[in-house]
């Protein structure tokens, strides 16, 4: 049988992770120019959490088939179905198509991403495993830094419409790497799907994000409704799982103390990631005035750390182990978020920019470390499942935590304006933005960055008790140190 061919094989897997991660952020930078070309306002807001519902939702799925029936076949369809939508959504010609053909993109970046980290897996031993999955994972930091440049760039020079169809190229040459060189043993074994299973656990992971993505908004008798379907649709996945023959998510491995803990952390630092990344531009525009581009740099020291984390973490791991290494970066995380709580309303922009170097050091280790992780301590017929899982468990963080950030802001912001009957609603809309903000009178801007910066202090110290709990969960197990 061929052998296959490592490298050529990584540079596919890392165009694919770029494809994949530069998506959810150029999509956001094109946004207004879609909305105002599509018309459709209302329900802009979908093209973005349709793409992340239907990724999160499928990952569980695709780890399990990728372990029944092999890689290769998986990762081909993933990429097959990302391209297609991908130059579907570039041919939309109103809002509800482009939400439509994002499902479709959605779908294909639920089995590209989990996949991936999955033959990874299968081609490194545990030692360089570490060390290509944390450069896999800086490729999602490269991604960041750049989407909004190229998006701004493809937006003013080209149409929004090549904000996917970039895509196209890449993905081709990605699919047609992989079935070349990229050479596995057939699957003989036969393999009955959990039909059952599967489909209440679609149920439940729809339910529970979007619940999770509109909690702010949902009347009290639809939420009461959409809990006591989560509830139902769990206790009944549950039961599946345990007659299944081959479960999609076996109960064994959830049982594993170091398992459930290790993915616990892994869904609150991905709900404080997503809380650095969404509001510290917020911060910059509304209190400290700076143009939205100088905003987005604030961030940028933490894509670039995350690449350094996520290198550096294997040997970190083999040195302290998982539990020091974890208290460690958590730790470093801890007085990140301590420093955003505590420094005053007018602080100099390198400061954030410091505050961001910690961060992503810390969210580039403990997240590569989360995967690595999450595939030891599972049977390698597993590995493809523990993959998926932990993939979700970053999903249901982003989602969950999105929507407890926005409730906090929302009710501080709210409280905040009831000390102050000359301020509006949407005076705080036009705060945010530095080039807005010069439309309000400059006698309410202080007040109005005051209320903004209570708000922010309020999502900081919700990020902060994340990150506690998380260090609660780093002390609950027993690592198994000689799997290290």
């Amino acid at each position: 049988m061929k052998k296959t061919n490592v490298r050529v094989v990584m540079i596919a897997i890392f165009m694919t992770t770029f494809m994949t991660a530069i998506e959810g952020t150029i999509v956001s930078t094109a946004m207004p120019t879609i909305v105002s070309d599509l018309n459709g306002l209302e329900i802009m807001n979908w093209v973005v959490s349709i793409f992340l519902f239907m990724t999160a939702v499928s990952t569980p799925l695709y780890g399990k088939l990728a372990d029944s029936f092999g890689r290769k076949p998986i990762f081909l369809f993933g990429i097959a179905l990302f391209v297609i939508g991908s130059a579907l959504c570039g041919q939309a010609q109103n809002m509800v198509e482009l939400i439509l053909f994002r499902v479709i993109q959605g779908l294909g970046s639920g089995a590209v991403q989990p996949v991936a980290m999955t033959i990874i897996a299968d081609l490194y031993s545990l030692e360089k495993r570490t060390k290509m999955l944390g450069l896999n994972s800086g490729f999602w930091g490269v991604a960041s830094v750049i989407a909004p440049l190229l998006g701004g760039f493809i937006v003013q020079n080209l149409s929004w419409h090549w904000v996917f169809y970039i895509n196209v190229p890449i993905g081709i040459i990605a699919l047609l790497l992989i079935v070349f060189f990229l050479n596995e043993p057939r699957n003989k074994q036969k393999t009955k799907l959990d039909v059952k299973g599967t489909f209440w656990l679609v149920v439940l992971l729809l339910t529970l994000m979007f619940t999770l993505q509109d909690l702010g908004t949902i009347k009290p008798l639809i939420l009461a409704a959409l809990v006591a379907l989560i509830i139902v649709s769990t206790i009944i996945f549950y039961h599946e799982e345990k007659r299944a023959a081959d479960p999609i998510m076996p109960l064994s491995m959830l049982k594993g103390r170091e398992f459930l803990a290790v993915n616990m952390i892994t869904l609150l630092v991905a709900g404080v990631v997503i809380g650095f990344e969404f509001y510290i531009p917020t911060w910059m525009q509304g209190i400290n005035g700076t143009s939205a581009t100088i905003a987005g740099f604030a961030v940028t020291p933490s894509s670039v750390m995350w690449v350094v984390g996520s290198f550096l973490i294997g040997g970190m791991l083999s040195r302290w182990g998982v539990r020091k290494t974890f208290f460690g970066l958590l730790t470093v995380l801890l007085v990140a978020d301590c420093m955003l709580l505590l420094v005053p309303i007018h602080t100099p922009f390198w400061v954030f920019c410091v505050i961001a170097t910690l961060n992503g050091f810390s969210f580039g280790g403990v997240l590569t470390a989360s995967q690595v992780r999450s595939q030891v301590l599972v049977s390698k017929e597993n590995i493809g499942v523990a993959t998926s899982f932990n993939t979700l468990m970053r999903y249901l963080g982003q989602t969950m935590m999105v929507s407890i950030f926005g409730i906090t802001f929302n009710t501080v912001v709210a409280h905040q304006l009831a000390k102050h009957p000359n301020l509006t609603p949407g005076m705080m809309n036009k705060i945010v933005s530095s080039a807005k903000a010069q439309e309000l009178s400059a006698n309410l801007i202080p007040q109005l960055r005051q209320v903004l910066f209570s708000a922010l202090k309020g999502v900081y110290f919700v990020s902060l008790v994340a990150i506690l709990i998380s260090v609660i969960f780093n002390c609950i197990y027993k690592s198994k140190e000689k799997a290290n």
